[in-house]
């Protein structure tokens, strides 16, 4: 095995059921698909595959129906006055 990750979800903290394992030899790819695809562990089957390179999606900038149009800064709020800002960004 050459690398291994496991991708956690951003608001629990918790894993997201699935991980990503790069082996560094071909053979060893297909022996590990074969030996550990169905194999149940803690009560659960693993499904092991080869990853597949995802299609590019266009990007979503928070388009669609009922939303507002955004100031310059595309931020949705105003920010308050430039004192304001100094006032808080002196304050550490």
């Amino acid at each position: 095995m050459t690398e291994a990750s496991v991708p956690f979800d951003h608001l629990t903290g918790r894993p997201r059921g699935f991980a990503f394992v790069t082996l560094a030899d071909e053979g060893v790819v297909a022996e590990a698909i074969q030996r550990f695809d169905g194999y149940q562990f803690r009560g659960r089957n693993l499904r092991v595959n080869q990853a597949e390179e995802r299609q590019r999606r266009a990007p979503n900038y928070g388009g669609g129906p009922g939303a507002r149009p955004r100031g310059p800064r595309g931020g949705s709020k105003p920010k308050g006055s430039r004192r304001n800002l100094r006032a808080k960004k002196r304050g550490f």
